[in-house]
């Protein structure tokens, strides 16, 4: 740097240019890095600092996809102590965290660390949970940590490495393979920088080859790196000339901060300032160019444009490439530079790679962790509960504890493929039940790896530890005293409700009415003085209900509308005999506590159980005041409380869990009853630490348990107990409303319309033929022969109503004699007419 220079191209660590840097900073001298990918070596800090490959921010969030892609949770990053190993995994663990994942443990040694060193580091990494391995160092030390994890057997079935792109630059760079090397890295899966396959770069492997095959000395192969450096050499040379055509000057001014010290060996005094190196560096963020290494163009965090990297399976003697990343599109199997055409998705549907082949030479994807063989047992908290301990209790044998919980969770441990050492832990002094949310805590504080009882999963618990699937469905019910419902002598009205029995006696009438209506005028049994008639509308109206009706239909519309009349009959009869069978049949019970509503509005006091969440459920959700609640601590507790009733020191009702009420209620001789509804809906399930693996994995146990009905028998074992399914308020549920009959109701309403229509329009067809002209009216007179004669326009209303009333044969005979009348009447007036002109 002592002589005058416009741009630098290199350094090839990430170490090194963190100190060049500070140096080209302040001479003002671009700085083109094709081997630095360390991502905190940003613009902000080292503003003539120009990175000509990929960052490693891109490489980790390809990492994260890949992780993501394959179902795993946790990593374990292997990586050199230095500024390169250090901040590409610090970005790994942000890229993990965006994906819901992270890695679990960091194992970093030193630069040029020994064999030993390695071999303890790799030994301390085996004891962990996650066999996902991420290995970012350099490769003068890279191999050494394969050669001993194959020493140490960590390169067998199980086990993931995952190399970032030092290792495919490495085994580039060595023509031909070595047998030895190759044989440490099979299944391994490493990234290399994406570089399209163009002719150009085809055109210079070619000229590579026959200037090779020409020296003797010098590596055989080239690498990424190598095609990045290439570009940066033409690069530097495109934006120097685009600089001085544009009227560029290159010159230099001497520091006055640069000043020599006595005693040093540094000439610093000689170092000059480019005075063009913003604009020279102004014109490399504007150059746009097809290198070997694809396009040439920087964004605005002056990067690479779209970044890429290729996923390669190390097998054999060799590698094949499984697919791509891009940060356009995530993976896939189709080269980036066609999927740049197309609209971005990243969704995980579209996510693709072609099988692996892992070591081992296993071809199903691996889990990803195993328990640890670290002689630590799974530390398992039980609630040492005083109540209700066919649950969970207390045991003198081996585990120490016993009960439903504890033979769900034994049942689901032995269905997993892999041993898991546990011991446990009682929680409790034995003479209280435990609070469930300080058990939890203790769980997410890690004082506890799980929780193994009757633990209720709830929001503000979910939040700090990870469950299974519930194993027993839960939630919370109002139990109260109940007595029993004396039979009433109104009984028999109970099963329809009031609208329902006002409804039906108006349909009655009305179905009446319209028979009567249809069959007056054909019908002699319907007919005679006003009284009489009145009494048969009635009397027919409500002996149908009993198909006792003597009288007959004869009228076609008048028997289909008693057709669908007898069978909504029929209908309505059944369902009132079913229904008041039930309700004279089956025990009714009562309590003046309806459900959780009337149990709000009340001001009596509430029981509770000792360390339920249902007290902090009662007082948070649902505000009801902390004075009104009593602790109960066992079964006895409750029964006291409930036969003393609150006048008396108890209480009016208990709010408690579906499990506990339901063994309760079978020791207390069905006694007391629920009342209203679950007004929660939860379950019970085993509670593990953040990200444990081990939740998903009793998850997928206890589903295995629930479907093959070992479940069940758990169940039966442990919770067998007399029914006490009959709840209060069950009257009202047997009463039938007008909501169950409403259609037939309607269907028999629009048939009346639909037959009176008719019989109205045909009426007042055979009324309009008794006076068009001004014979009609002596057919009306013959009608109603007391009245004095007039036309039809003045015939009123109540001439309408008698022409109705008439029979209907006595209306065809005047009919038909009207009809003789007009055409004797016709024939003197056309003979007249015709003999005229005679």
């Amino acid at each position: 740097m002592e002589a005058d220079v416009v741009v630098a191209i290199g350094p090839q660590s990430s170490g090194i240019a963190h100190v060049i840097s500070h140096v080209v900073n302040e001479l003002h001298v671009p700085l083109l890095s094709f081997g630095a990918t360390d991502p905190t070596l940003s613009a902000l800090q080292y503003p003539y600092f120009l990175r000509s490959t990929q960052s490693d921010y891109f490489q980790m969030f390809a990492i994260a996809d890949l992780v993501t892609y394959f179902g795993w949770r946790e990593v374990v990053a292997i990586f050199v102590d230095d500024e390169y190993g250090r901040n590409g995994i610090s970005i790994l663990g942000d890229a993990l965290a965006r994906k819901r994942c992270r890695i679990s443990y960091k194992a970093a040694f030193t630069p040029g660390a020994s064999k030993s060193a390695i071999n303890d580091l790799l030994v301390g990494v085996n004891l962990q949970e996650s066999r996902v391995y991420v290995v970012h160092v350099n490769p003068d030390s890279g191999l050494q940590i394969f050669s001993v994890a194959q020493s140490l057997g960590m390169m067998t079935k199980g086990y993931v490495w995952i190399a970032t792109d030092w290792l495919p630059s490495f085994l580039e760079s060595i023509e031909p393979a070595d047998v030895d090397t190759m044989n440490l890295l099979q299944g391994v899966v490493a990234l290399r920088h994406y570089t399209p396959d163009t002719d150009q770069k085809k055109k210079f492997i070619s000229r590579w080859n026959n200037l090779k095959n020409k020296e003797s000395t010098g590596p055989s192969g080239f690498n990424s790196y190598a095609l990045y450096a290439y570009d940066s050499v033409w690069l530097a040379a495109r934006a120097l000339d685009s600089f001085l055509n544009s009227g560029g000057n290159i010159s230099f001014s001497n520091d006055p901060k640069l000043q020599h010290t006595n005693g040093s060996t540094l000439h610093l005094e000689s170092l000059r300032i480019f005075d063009g190196g913003q604009q020279y560096l102004e014109t490399l963020l504007r150059m746009n160019f097809t290198g070997l290494s694809g396009q040439i163009q920087f964004d605005n965090d002056r990067n690479l444009i779209l970044p890429a990297y290729d996923f390669l399976n190390i097998g054999g003697t060799g590698s094949r490439r499984i697919g791509f990343w891009s940060n356009y599109s995530g993976l896939s199997v189709v080269p980036p530079e066609t999927l740049y055409e197309k609209p971005s998705n990243t969704s995980e549907s579209n996510q693709h790679l072609y099988t692996v082949i892992w070591p081992g030479e296993n071809t199903i994807i691996p889990r990803g962790w195993v328990f640890p063989n670290n002689g630590k047992p799974l530390r398992i908290a039980v609630p040492n509960r005083v109540s209700y301990l066919e649950f969970v209790s207390k045991d003198k044998n081996p585990p120490g504890v016993r009960g439903f919980c504890i033979d769900v969770f034994e049942a689901a441990i032995n269905l997993l493929p892999y041993p898991v050492p546990r011991t446990y832990i009682l929680y409790g002094d034995g003479e209280n039940n435990p609070g469930y949310n300080a058990l939890i805590d203790a769980v997410a504080q890690n004082h506890y790896d799980a929780a193994v009882g009757d633990v209720t999963i709830v929001t503000n618990r979910t939040r700090i530890v990870d469950f299974t699937q519930p194993y027993m469905e839960s939630g919370l019910v109002v139990v109260a005293p109940v007595k029993k419902q004396k039979s009433s002598a109104w009984a028999f009205l109970k099963p329809f409700t009031l609208p329902m029995w006002c409804v039906t006696a108006a349909f009655f009438l009305l179905v009446g009415a319209v028979v009567w209506i249809l069959e007056h005028r054909f019908n002699h049994e319907f007919r005679g003085p006003p009284r009489q008639q009145l009494m048969t509308i009635f009397w027919f109206s409500f002996s149908t209900m009993f198909f006792s009706h003597r009288e007959n239909t004869v009228s076609a519309l008048g028997r289909l509308v008693l057709i669908i009349w007898l069978f909504v009959v029929l209908i309505i009869n059944s369902s009132y005999t079913a229904s008041l069978t039930s309700i004279l049949t089956v025990q009714q019970l009562t309590s003046r506590i309806e459900g959780i509503d009337s149990l709000i509005s009340s001001t009596e006091p509430i029981g509770v159980q000792e360390g339920s969440f249902s007290l902090n459920y009662l007082i948070d959700e649902l505000n009801i005041a902390r004075s009104r609640l009593v602790i109960l601590k066992n079964q006895d507790a409750y029964l006291t409380a409930l036969q003393r009733g609150p006048k008396d020191g108890g209480v009016a009702a208990i709010v408690d869990e579906l499990p506990y009420v339901e063994l309760f209620l079978s020791n207390a001789n069905c006694a007391f009853r629920t009342v209203g509804q679950e007004f929660t809906k939860s379950g019970w399930g085993f509670a593990f630490q953040r990200d444990s693996p081990l939740a998903v994995d009793m998850s997928t146990a206890i589903l295995q348990l629930s479907e093959n009905g070992d479940l069940q028998k758990i169940h039966n074992k442990w919770l067998t107990r007399t029914e006490c399914s009959m709840q209060i308020n069950e009257v009202d549920a047997n009463r039938l409303s007008l909501n169950s009959f409403w259609g037939l109701f309607l269907i028999c309403g629009l048939a009346c319309i639909i037959a009176l229509t008719f019989f109205f329009c045909r009426v007042f067809g055979q009324f309009r033929k008794f006076a068009p002209d001004e014979g009609g009216d002596r057919a009306v007179e013959e009608i109603v022969p007391a009245r004095p004669r007039r036309t039809l326009r003045s015939t009123s209303f109540k001439d309408l109503i008698d022409f109705v009333d008439r029979k209907e044969t006595e209306i065809k005979e005047i009919l038909k004699r009207k009809h003789s009348d007009n055409k004797r009447q016709a024939s003197p007036s056309t003979d007249g007419q015709a003999s005229s002109p005679a």
